[in-house]
């Protein structure tokens, strides 16, 4: 392997996550002893990675060189279909990797009985947790009507499509597709039951997830289509259920965890979320208490077998703070009591271990 070549293949595309040097995205190369001229092929006209490719190119040959020269261009329509073939593998169009017998992503659909109760914020900072952690994760806007990961998780960008295939903005460490990254001027989505399959199928089929240890679905609050038809979409999902101390509150999240139990999910546990509020006189429990517990408690009869409560997150100026800036308070305020809770409860998910039981590791034996 060549000087330059060896040198770009430490250059990561920020959206792909894998070097170009194995993307096709280098084009011819001449170099000298202290020179090299360097051609790097975008995927697209426009590419939003564009500028951190071409400094990270920059970066990696001047290590070798003395004088570098990049010329950036885009990729014929061939070497697309190649890109693509090679980040699909064998697998056609319009295919679902999460529905796969043999897919050893965790599927986890977050859901509450109502809005309001913090679902999407806690929802945002679990997958930035996770990924904190180490975890490859992807996070899946699914509340059609009220999404708002993208303001939560700070991003303005709109996924770079290659062809049909879309790759999905990323965000610390976390890759992020919403239908908000659709709509402008904050327009509302009117949309009914057959569009809203439609869109979260896309999601599912046409998005380059790659492989991910943990995909996180947001879903929207109650019982309604999207729901069902996730359910049907991801079959291998569990499911976190999110509700607020308040028992009216409790009441209304249970049958969120409920739907997920007829519709195959098994109930990964609950989350109690404005527990308390810290005061030097102590905790005050401003919506009351044992909500969380009541959830827990009647999901396990529901289910038959033991679902926990995972937490109590107390109130947080802080969290609500970050939440508004587009930052994950485990990640701008770690210390935060709130984040500390999160980050417990992020830990405790990934300590489930992945069932093999049935699934194709893809070995062979000697």
């Amino acid at each position: 392997m060549s000087r330059a070549l060896s040198a770009l293949a430490s250059v990561i595309d920020p959206e792909l996550r894998r070097p170009i040097t194995e993307l096709g995205m280098v084009g011819k190369l001449s170099e000298t002893e202290s020179q090299v001229e360097a051609e790097i092929k975008l995927t697209i006209i426009g590419c939003p990675a564009a500028q951190a490719i071409e400094r990270d190119v920059r970066q990696a040959l001047s290590k070798e060189f003395e004088s570098v020269s990049v010329s950036m261009t885009t990729m014929s329509a061939e070497e697309r279909e190649e890109l693509k073939k090679k980040l699909r593998g064998d697998k056609p169009m319009k295919f679902n990797p999460f529905a796969q017998s043999d897919c050893l992503t965790r599927i986890i659909f977050v859901g509450s009985g109502k809005g309001g109760v913090g679902k999407s914020t806690l929802t945002v900072n679990l997958a930035a947790a996770l990924a904190k952690s180490g975890f490859k994760v992807g996070l899946l806007d699914a509340d059609i009507f009220g999404y708002s990961i993208p303001n939560l998780m700070g991003i303005n960008q709109s996924p770079t499509k290659v062809d049909e295939l879309m790759l999905p903005p990323i965000a610390f460490d976390v890759k992020v597709i919403s239908i908000g990254f659709f709509v402008t001027d904050n327009k509302p989505v009117a949309w009914r039951g057959p569009m809203l399959h439609r869109a979260v199928e896309q999601f599912l089929t046409d998005v380059y997830w790659g492989d991910l240890d943990f995909l996180l679905v947001d879903l929207p609050p109650g019982t309604g289509d999207v729901a069902i038809s996730l359910g049907q979409l991801l079959p291998n999902a569990q499911s976190l259920v999110i509700t607020t101390p308040q028992a009216a509150a409790a009441s209304i999240a249970e049958r969120s965890g409920a739907i997920g139990l007829m519709t195959g999910q098994s109930v990964l546990g609950v989350i109690e979320n404005l527990s308390y509020l810290e005061t030097e006189q102590g905790k005050n429990f401003l919506f009351g208490e044992g909500g969380g517990e009541a959830v827990a408690h009647r999901l396990s009869e529901l289910s038959g077998q033991d679902v926990r409560l995972l937490g109590q997150i107390p109130i947080s100026q802080v969290l609500r703070a970050s939440a508004d800036r587009g930052v994950p308070v485990v990640v701008s305020d770690a210390e935060d009591p709130a984040a500390k809770v999160i980050e417990g409860i992020a830990a405790e998910i990934a300590r489930v271990p992945r069932g093999l039981s049935g699934k194709k590791l893809g070995l062979n034996p000697i």
